[in-house]
């Protein structure tokens, strides 16, 4: 039933104006004091050199903006008629907020879509005032973006209308009523039951966040301070036993008598630390891999500074999985391992393996690749961040120092969810004034890596914009042209169905560019829960079919796929299982012939550049 007012909520008992109005008052002052300190700060900044020269157009959107114009000026009629439309529908959701104020059990003209958590507070529902803002704004957003894919893009495969589409939705997150205090129930109640001490705070949040981005606004989404690798995650007990300028070579403890002959090796990405994999004992993937008898190695990738400007893709390869095969050798005796490669790691890898092809290596014996992207095609929304006047403005960015900050990537990854890593943020910290609280998979989120000028330019170029991977000798990794329809192992391909970084239906085509054997497992949720889905407290489900070969639509494949309750993790264990040449005593780590440098997780993997 609806309250008729909000003055009849018992939110207003006790209600002090006095009390807010001080509050408000303070608040005014300080953020003058607040402003006043952070154009002094910037100015020093400029005047110091420390802030490059501004790009009025950085996500190179003016074209777009531009283009979108011009088709709404060539439809007037269509626009007019769009204005009218809109008109009608707003008169229907007045109707109706009007009609469940009388008592009527009536719906909601426009409700929220499921999973959408910003409107769960019970006075969306029961206060006639909250209500209609909830509908209007449903209503408003859900027409402005029918009518701008409708009049404003006309050709909507095209990289204007990408834009326009996803910048359309980031102007309509940003819009939501429950993001400002006098529209958001639960922050308005809040305000009023503290005498606005909850904003108080939120401003003190901001300028933390402030300072310690110097200037640009860091969003704090865990507490920073409440985990340390090697500490509380990270802790699969092991050994560093090789390095170099790009990484740190580890290899894990055994926790079984009998392990598989040849070794684990995994790749992870370097735009993020590798214990994405390691986080705790219950959803760690390396502690689970160790106790199915894998002796695992892990790559650990350094966090680059302007010293390795110049380290190129190549050298990934060369200083990385190259090298750490040799290192295993001298560790192990063994020659032949297996090896995991996750997204940009999964990259690295069969781009690896196209170059051992072509010099007849064949240590790899099989390969499995999580959500890896090898035809570029159709990259999903990180798409949008792709084209050369955007490489051109990141180029001379990265010319500067020398490498990417951290902070960048990890702002585009932030905006392909912005109601989940943005504004949910945005209202906990700052309106609510809640400190964040301690979650391990946000704070590795928030421990970001930098990236080599040179190679990350090369990967952007050759990836991403050219697609130059999947074609036949197109790219030449340390003087070889490759050719990933060389590779000639079995494979096997891991993916999650709700992936916004690495689309599923773009990872399966993979599937089809490479000559081995292959086995495609689709996992559920997204890029990270996807694959860090343990067997202990298994969340999801996911999808196999044998015919992955011979099927070159991942929707067909997908039809005929057999769903399975539960973590794909067991099942990927008897697939690895074929290619492990049988069991042998676990081994000790340090007794081959590389030494132990120091204790897992290592140091390279400590060294922090925190992100926003």
């Amino acid at each position: 039933m609806f309250s008729q007012s909000l003055s009849e909520l018992p939110i207003f008992e006790g209600y002090d104006p006095d009390a807010l109005l001080k509050t408000m008052q303070g608040i005014l002052d300080k953020s003058q004091k607040i402003m006043a300190h952070l154009i002094e700060q910037q100015t020093e900044r400029v005047e110091q050199g420390e802030i490059p020269t501004i790009d009025h157009d950085p996500l190179n959107i003016s074209q777009a903006s531009q283009e979108l114009i011009m088709h709404f000026m060539m439809n007037p009629v269509s626009l007019m008629e769009a204005n009218l439309s809109l008109w009608r529908e707003q008169l229907k959701v007045i109707e109706n907020v009007w009609r469940r104020s009388l008592g009527l059990e009536i719906e909601p003209y426009i409700d929220a879509a499921k999973g959408d958590r910003r409107f769960k507070h019970e006075a969306w529902n029961t206060v006639p005032s909250f209500d209609f803002v909830k509908q209007s704004y449903l209503l408003s957003a859900t027409w402005l973006h029918n009518t701008i894919k409708a009049i404003g893009i006309k050709d909507s495969d095209s990289q204007h209308a990408k834009k326009i589409d996803f910048y359309t939705r980031q102007l309509i997150d940003a819009l939501a009523p429950t993001n400002f205090v006098a529209t958001n129930p639960e922050v308005l109640f809040l305000t009023l039951q503290t005498g606005g001490q909850n904003l108080l705070n939120g401003l003190n949040n901001f300028l933390e966040d402030l300072e310690r981005g110097k200037g640009r606004l860091s969003v704090k989404m865990t507490d920073l301070d409440a985990f340390t690798p090697g500490k509380n995650i990270a802790v699969t007990a092991g050994k560093v036993v090789f390095q170099n300028d790009l990484m740190q070579l580890i290899q894990y403890t055994p926790s079984t008598e009998k392990v598989y002959k040849r070794p684990l090796l995994i790749v992870p990405p370097w735009i993020n630390k590798f214990y994405i994999l390691d986080l705790r004992e219950n959803n760690s993937f390396v502690k689970w891999a160790v106790d199915q008898g894998q002796t695992v190695f892990v790559i650990s990738w350094v966090n680059p500074d302007a010293t390795l400007a110049n380290k190129n893709f190549e050298d990934y390869m060369l200083e990385g999985p190259l090298a750490a095969l040799a290192a295993i050798e001298k560790a192990t005796g063994e020659k032949e391992v297996n090896a995991i490669g996750y997204c940009l790691g999964g990259t690295l890898l069969t781009s690896t393996l196209a170059y051992m092809a072509s010099k007849q290596d064949k240590r790899i014996v099989s390969a499995t690749l999580f959500t890896t992207l090898l035809d570029f095609k159709d990259p999903g929304e990180l798409s949008v961040f792709i084209d050369e006047e955007q490489i051109e403005a990141l180029e001379a960015k990265m010319d500067e120092k020398g490498y990417l900050e951290g902070s960048h990537m990890a702002t585009t990854f932030t905006m392909l969810r912005a109601n989940d890593l943005i504004w949910s943020f945005h209202i906990n910290n700052y309106l609510m004034g809640r400190e964040a609280s301690a979650f391990d998979l946000l704070y590795w989120n928030s421990d970001s890596t930098r990236m080599p000028a040179k190679m990350h330019s090369f990967y952007l170029r050759n990836m991403y914009l050219n697609n130059a991977l999947k074609t036949p000798n197109k790219v030449t990794l340390a003087g070889e042209p490759i050719d990933l329809g060389k590779v000639n192992i079995p494979m096997c391909f891991v993916s999650a169905q709700e992936d916004h970084i690495a689309p599923w239906e773009s990872t399966y085509a993979g599937t089809q560019l490479v000559s081995g054997d292959v086995k495609f497992i689709l996992g559920g949720s997204g890029h990270i829960a996807g694959i860090i889905n343990p067997p202990y407290k298994p969340k999801y489900f996911y999808y196999t079919n044998d015919k992955t070969k011979t099927i070159d639509s991942p929707n067909v494949w997908l039809k005929g796929a057999t769903k399975h309750e539960g973590s794909w993790w067991p099942h990927w264990a008897l697939w690895i299982d074929q290619y492990g040449d049988g069991k042998v005593d676990a081994r000790v780590i340090g007794t081959g012939a590389l030494p132990i440098i120091e204790d897992a997780p290592g140091s390279y993997v400590k060294v922090r550049a925190l992100a926003g």
